[in-house]
């Protein structure tokens, strides 16, 4: 690109108001410096936002600007270009037509790269403008994770497997490919692509003829753009993440379990990882877990009068509270929220945890291990001796752990933990079944509080969307409840990837442990009848809740009913 080019972009950002002289000046001494398009420059200094930069370039250099994520681009244009090729040049290939491939880069002005585009794929070559978002994008979607990589591996693994399989035994091949820097690049591809899509747990699932990667993304399961060349790299894919654990990697018949710690996009990650033998190989299933996590009760998504409940509860000087919800609702992450907000040098906390998913400065954690006898039970009675005030287990699983955790608190503690049931009157049956007396539970449980988590809509794509009859009836929501509110759904856009969902929030049960309700234990009432009671109260079941969250406009109908119609 020639100078006046250049400086012309500038001068029209700074006509059109979008940067100042000051920013352009900088801009420029950066774009100097690092020999890039003066338009990259100015997107990653955050100086104008890409789909804000790229129509006044369009204009500037009269070239067409192509938004790659409103396409659907034909597969078979696709494979005329190598992912190899896409990903060096960073290039996308558009359309076909007469021997002309219309392709979308990032400087449609470098004549030197376009030329090279034009020898190696030996046709004429129409740049169109795209921004470098889109196109990495692009490349993701059409040639999946990591294709380039696995492209280079393959032309080499043609050449050479012949010779690979006279040289070594199958085990140390393998070892030996888990270690080659091409299988590390794809698993850290793999690892980074997670990251980036906000994914809570990385799914690697091997089947006869096929293995499948899915990403979590709250809550819901999304298959991750693979090639399907990535059958026959399999074992080197396990044994490179299970050297990255520490795993014995000649093991694949038992069930194992390791620890990595990466960093990704600056961050620092703690990755749980599980192996688990299947007919067809080994099932990988990686929980990716922040070591940055701020945990805040404000952060809870705690309507007003649950959250001042919530403080006044645990301010307790003993009693037992118990989180209720299935595996995945956020139960730990509310207990760590309770924790932080009572971690002071006054005050001594232990937990006792399996796994310990974050570490919390100044509290001790302790790791269940059942192997060498610590379990829940042998922890409690460990942690009693070391003058505790508050005490976090993370769950009550058996009737031993049960009693020593509600006679600790009969003690004078103030305990935390959580329990597996469908909602909050269901924690009082539970402890009841598991052999523990009504009258402990009576006299030393202070709250049963039921979680769910609901994604939260998407706000770029945010509309409102009309109120039926038959919704309403099956959230438990009288006409009149809902005359005058406005209910939204998200469309779907690039920002949510279509789902018109991001992020996520908890909906609540409080069951407080009145004295009505404590008589309703001692007599081993059911749970239905002591629900219905503590409703009489003022509870607010998880569909309630779930209503409240949807009249502010965090999220849907289709949400709230998802995770708590069973409960209702």
């Amino acid at each position: 690109m020639s100078i006046n080019k250049t400086m012309l972009l500038g001068e029209m950002l700074i006509a059109k108001g979008m940067i100042t002289v000051s920013n352009l000046d900088r801009a420029l001494k950066e774009h100097k410096r690092a020999g890039e398009f003066l338009g990259v420059t100015l997107v990653k200094l955050k100086l104008v936002e890409e789909d804000t930069l790229m129509p006044v370039l369009s204009e500037q250099l009269g070239i067409e600007y192509v938004k790659l994520r409103d396409l659907n681009i034909d597969p078979a244009v696709v494979e005329k270009v190598p992912a190899k090729f896409a990903s060096h040049y960073k290039m996308m290939p558009i359309s076909l037509k007469d021997n002309i491939l219309t392709i979308g880069v990032l400087d449609p002005l470098d004549i030197h790269t376009l030329d090279d585009i034009r020898l190696l794929l030996s046709c004429e070559i129409r740049p169109a403008l795209c921004g470098e978002k889109d196109i990495l994008e692009a490349i993701r979607k059409y040639y999946g994770i990591g294709a380039e990589t696995l492209e280079s591996i393959t032309t080499e693994f043609t050449a050479d497997d012949t010779k690979r399989s006279l040289r070594r035994p199958e085990v140390e091949d393998i070892e030996n490919l888990a270690e080659d820097a091409s299988i590390i690049k794809f698993v850290n591809q793999i690892l980074s692509g997670a990251y980036h899509d906000r994914a809570t747990d990385i799914h690697i699932e091997p089947f006869a003829d096929d293995l499948k990667v899915r990403y979590r993304i709250d809550g819901i399961l999304h298959e991750a753009a693979i090639p399907p060349t990535i059958k026959q790299f399999q074992p080197a894919i396990i044994s490179r993440i299970k050297i990255m654990a520490n795993l014995n990697i000649a093991e694949r018949r038992l069930p194992q379990d390791g620890r990595i710690k990466v960093k990704v996009g600056g961050e620092e990650l703690d990755l749980r990882v599980s192996m688990l033998p299947t007919p067809f190989g080994e099932g990988i299933d990686i929980r990716i877990l922040s070591t940055k996590m701020v945990y805040s009760l404000e952060g809870l998504g705690l309507i007003e009068d649950h959250l001042k409940l919530l403080e006044v509860l645990i301010k307790k000087p003993h009693g037992v509270i118990f989180v209720t919800g299935p595996t995945g609702s956020g139960k730990t992450t509310t207990l760590y929220a309770c924790l932080n907000k009572m971690n002071k040098n006054e005050l001594k906390i232990i937990t006792i945890e399996d796994p310990i998913e974050y570490q919390i400065p100044a509290i001790t954690q302790i790791q269940v291990t059942p192997k060498i006898g610590l379990t829940f039970a042998a922890g409690l009675r460990s942690i009693l001796r070391h003058d505790p005030d508050i005490m976090m287990v993370g769950e009550v699983r058996d009737y031993e752990t049960a009693e020593i955790t509600i006679r600790s608190s009969l003690t004078g503690h103030l305990v935390f933990s959580t329990l597996h049931t469908n909602d909050a009157a269901g924690g009082i049956t539970r402890l009841l079944d598991m052999g523990i007396e009504p009258y402990l539970v009576a006299s030393s449980v202070e709250c049963f509080i039921a979680q769910r988590l609901v994604r939260l809509i998407c706000p770029n794509c945010k509309q409102e969307v009309p109120v039926t009859k038959e919704v309403l009836r099956e959230l438990g929501v009288s006409q009149d409840e809902a005359k005058g509110v406005k209910i939204f759904e998200g469309k779907g856009c690039d920002n949510c990837k279509f789902t018109g969902y991001r992020g996520r929030t908890a909906i609540y049960e409080f069951l407080a442990v009145s004295a009505p309700i404590k008589e309703l234990i001692l007599a081993r009432t059911s749970s239905d009848k002591i629900k219905k009671k503590a409703v009489s109260e003022g509870m607010r079941s998880l569909a309630q809740d779930g209503w409240l969250k949807i009249k502010k406009g965090l999220t849907t109908t289709a949400e709230v009913l998802r995770v708590a119609k069973e409960t209702s």
